[in-house]
């Protein structure tokens, strides 16, 4: 078990530059007098200092440590190490479950005799209600009070329960609805760079529910998105196991030319890191180009890691991070910290002082100078399209045969005009006529250059006459209200107002879809006629059907981009050569005609974005608003649950819970759920998307008198396991081997022969006693790792899965919920042992789990007499703790109750 930290003898103090006394003592990478440290990327120095800091012989060991300290030679070779982030971020959606499972854990620390305040987060969480503005009301003055209104209505309960949660929980904190899109809030208020606990200092680090956590990168922050089971255990002060990531360092030379947005960049380098292909790496950005980047710019980039497929894209702490760190209103005295604590440990960049040469897996190069204005699209956010060449591309989207660019529509229907009326009036639309604009998502919104660029563009064209076409939905969703003020102190807003882009609220909209619906008759013009409809939007996700079902082409933009298209009402425009409209005297306009020049934003950015919005917005935090205010919810440290409630549901992991942990449990005579290939994601397995009339999860809520139109979706209703149970597995483009090649959410119950939901033969199996495995291919579980991914298939009565090859969070999580990993051994799988997923299995594991090694081989057994050998897939002394106690969250309750006596 843990022992006393072997590195406390590095432990220094660290004097205020005042010489008045210390700001505290910290774990000094310096004082371990290694040469080795100096070549580590920043990035990878952040994991050597946290390792350090918690080593405890147990869940980080001194190995270890050497592990990362040894990087250059050790990171080619897959090596596994444990990661404490400082803090976790959790968002609405993806923090119900977790804050449901605390609740749950007081509940059965309660029962057994211990003191359930205990169950608290050990890290701070911070948790920001913000995935909460359905795009209903647009154009309009008050459209984010309707808006606001009406998610409120939607989400009473679910508001409810975190509410209750932000007064019963210590060390955690919760932001209210209506604040900011989480990204944005975690950047401009809640990133502390540099904590300063107890009197120890040490880098602030961050693990989120959300795959754009990646936003605080550009602080210097290192933080990226994880599955909510991992969230849950690095709340719980548990470690969290990870591949130690190679690091591609990205060089930027030169400055971007006149004209040319953050968001151009953005999409730049999102296309060049793809193709260089930087999955499961860190980017690490460096070179003279960075004092050419504002903070905000280093934001835009590291937000879309997850598109171009990266951990990270990590920009370390420099003279522009402490400069926006007092512009939205850190104090001076934390920000002298903050700069004393990273230069004494070797964290800070100073480009005024010559460089020492770090190591890095690969490198690239970019001069800014080179980068065009672009969008991407239509379908993927890494095809770029130079802004010159749109209309060109555009019509061979239009040619090409159906796939990422293309839509094959016949040449004798390209020129197709849809006539429609609209209020009254005649309309038309064509194939790239734009029918939503909309400037929304973390990505952008952060940026004042690019948001005050779009208010120019409006500005121009108002006072030149141009209107947007009225059926187009235009719409402003800001990441925080300070955009609201710069905007309104600018003068601005009532540009965006005059073409349409009313602030509709301040959170995630149009990029996840949440786009409301557009006007009936655009909609039928559209159905009618086999329109390929455009939506052009400031976020930073356009894959198929995400933005709306009716918008085929979905192009990535800058906001001025956004506000020109819409004005233009078509992609099928050559900027250069096309006017864009006419204007109130009757002459052409033309893109250069309302496009603002660097010069003019920069100077707006200067007069208009004050550190007073920063503080100003964020002390509306702690005083909520109205409607949040005046939500009633009871208090309490334990929770009431509601029976009848189909959002918030007490899910039963701790029934039957003693103090005794059960052992390891192998598995007896289990019949096979489902029998999978290779490449099974987790958007497969979990819950996802809206509830399908005819599914087990629409027959539980019809049952409980839920109308149709209030199913609501999968990811509004995490907080109910008995919903979520029934959608594990519902996905309608799953392929199981038992169905022949049907394709859908069915298995065959094995003993009746009868074809079944997933759900119903789950729980028919579980009636007549009988446990259950799964079969998969190579790469079970990949894709974005979702906490429901593992508990569903557990609260399914799932005891094993035996695979190829797992993704490695989706193999960590199955453990934490008490199921059993296997692989198959090199050269085999299902097939090739002649299995068909019909027999009976049996996997005996030795009944004390000290007598069970990580990784160590174990015989399976079948009925028909075949046999197999696979790898048990337990690879820490940790998780065997986990599997030992039957799940994470035991684990942690038998610890706190024994840990006071």
């Amino acid at each position: 078990m843990a022992s006393e930290n072997p590195f406390n003898s590095i432990l220094k103090s660290l004097e205020k530059p005042s010489g008045d006394g210390e700001f505290g003592k910290y774990y000094s990478l310096p004082a371990l007098n290694d040469p080795r440290i100096d070549r580590l990327p920043y990035s990878i120095r952040i994991l050597l200092e946290s390792a350090i800091r918690n080593c405890d012989e147990f869940q980080v060991k001194n190995n270890d440590v050497e592990k990362i300290i040894d990087w250059e030679n050790t990171s080619p070779k897959q090596v596994e190490i444990p990661f404490k982030p400082a803090r976790v971020l959790l968002q609405d959606f993806t923090g119900v479950p977790a804050a449901v499972d605390l609740a749950c854990m007081r509940d059965a620390m309660n029962k057994l005799g211990g003191d359930s305040n205990k169950i608290n987060p050990l890290v701070p969480v911070d948790l920001v209600i913000d995935h909460s503005v359905q795009v209903d009301v647009a154009r309009s003055e008050n459209a984010v009070q309707a808006n606001m209104e009406l998610e409120f209505q939607r989400n009473k309960e679910r508001f409810g329960f975190l509410k209750w949660g932000s007064n019963a929980f210590n060390n955690m904190l919760v932001v209210p609805p209506g604040s900011g899109i989480v990204h944005q809030v975690n950047l401009e208020y809640l990133g502390r760079v540099v904590f300063n606990t107890n009197g120890v200092l040490y880098p602030d680090s961050v693990v989120g529910t959300d795959s754009h956590t990646t936003m605080i990168d550009g602080l210097g922050v290192a933080g990226w998105g994880v599955g909510g089971i991992e969230a849950e255990a690095t709340m719980l002060g548990q470690p969290m196991s990870m591949v130690l990531p190679g690091v591609v360092g990205f060089k930027l030379l030169g400055k971007l030319r006149d004209g040319v947005t953050a968001t151009d960049l953005v999409l730049t380098v999102t296309q060049i890191l793809r193709k260089h292909g930087v999955v499961g790496k860190f980017v690490e950005f460096y070179g003279e180009g960075m004092s050419e980047l504002t903070l905000a710019d280093r934001a835009t980039i590291a937000n879309m890691s997850p598109e171009y497929g990266a951990t990270m894209g990590f920009f370390p702490v420099d003279h522009v991070t402490l400069q926006y760190l007092k512009l939205t209103g850190r104090s001076d005295e934390t920000v002298s910290m903050i700069e004393s604590y990273l230069r004494a440990n070797k964290l800070f960049v100073d480009y005024s002082e010559p460089q020492m040469e770090r190591a890095y897996s690969s490198y690239l190069e970019l001069n800014l100078e080179d980068v065009d204005p672009c969008i991407s699209g239509p379908k993927r956010p890494h095809d770029r399209v130079p802004l010159k060449e749109m209309k060109v591309d555009w019509h061979a989207c239009l040619n090409n045969k159906v796939g990422f660019k293309g839509f094959a529509v016949p040449k004798e229907s390209q020129n197709k005009v849809a006539e429609f009326t609209f209020n009254g009036t005649p309309a038309h639309l064509k194939h790239g006529d734009v029918v939503i604009a909309a400037i929304t998502s973390c990505t952008n919104t952060s940026n004042p250059s690019v948001m005050l660029g779009a208010a120019l563009v409006a500005k121009k064209a108002c006072e030149l006459g141009l209107q947007v076409k009225p059926w187009i939905k235009t719409s402003l969703a800001p990441g925080s209200g300070v955009v609201t003020k710069y905007l309104q102190r600018s003068g601005l807003q009532k540009y965006l107002n005059e073409l349409g882009f009313n602030i509709v609220g301040y959170g995630c909209t149009t990029c996840i879809g949440n786009s409301g619906d557009i006007n009936e008759a655009v909609a039928s013009a559209i159905t009618e006629n086999d329109i390929v409809a455009a939506a052009v939007l400031s976020g930073n996700r356009n894959f198929e059907g995400r933005v709306h079902p009716l918008t085929r082409a979905n192009y990535l933009a800058s906001p001025p981009l956004v506000v020109a298209y819409a004005l233009a009402g078509t992609v099928d425009i050559d900027f250069d050569t096309e006017s864009i409209g006419i204007g109130k005297d009757g002459t052409e306009i033309f893109f250069r005609d309302i496009w603002p020049s660097s010069e003019e934003i920069a100077h707006v950015v200067q007069s208009s974005v004050l550190p007073d919005m920063f503080k100003e917005t964020y002390n509306a935090i702690t005083e909520g608003n109205p409607m949040w205010n005046n939500l009633s919810v009871p208090s309490g440290s334990l929770y009431a649950w509601e029976h009848e409630s189909t959002y918030i549901h007490e899910p039963p992991y701790f029934k039957d819970m003693s103090m005794s942990p059960p052992g390891p449990h192998g598995v007896k005579n289990a019949y096979c759920l489902l029998n999978f290939g290779d490449s099974i994601t987790t958007d497969h397995i979990s819950p996802a998307g809206s509830i399908h009339k005819d599914s087990p999860a629409a027959r539980y809520l019809t049952d409980r008198g839920v109308d149709r139109r209030d199913f609501n979706s999968y990811g509004s209703r995490r907080g109910n396991d008995e919903v979520m149970a029934r959608g594990t597995f519902a996905n309608i483009r799953i392929v199981n081997k038992f169905l022949n090649g049907e394709v859908g959410p069915k298995t065959l119950h094995i003993p009746s022969g009868e074809k079944l939901s997933v759900f119903d033969a789950a729980t028919k199996y579980k009636s007549e006693g009988h446990d259950t495995i799964i079969l998969a291919g190579a790469e079970y579980g990949s894709g974005s790792s979702r906490d429901w991914a593992a508990k569903g298939p557990m609260l399914l009565g799932v005891k094993a899965v035996i695979a190829k090859s797992f993704e490695r969070i989706h193999r960590s999580n199955l453990v934490g919920m008490g199921i059993i990993p296997m692989c198959f051994k090199n050269g085999e799988d299902a097939e090739t042992l002649g299995l068909t997923g019909h027999e009976r299995y049996t996997i005996d594991l030795p009944s004390n789990v000290s007598e069970i090694r990580p990784g160590q081989d174990v015989t399976v057994v079948t009925d028909n007499g075949k046999t197999f050998v696979a790898t048990l897939r337990f690879d820490t002394e940790v998780e065997l703790a986990y599997f030992n106690h039957g799940g994470i969250l035991q684990y942690v309750i038998r610890n706190l109750i024994n840990a006071k006596h």
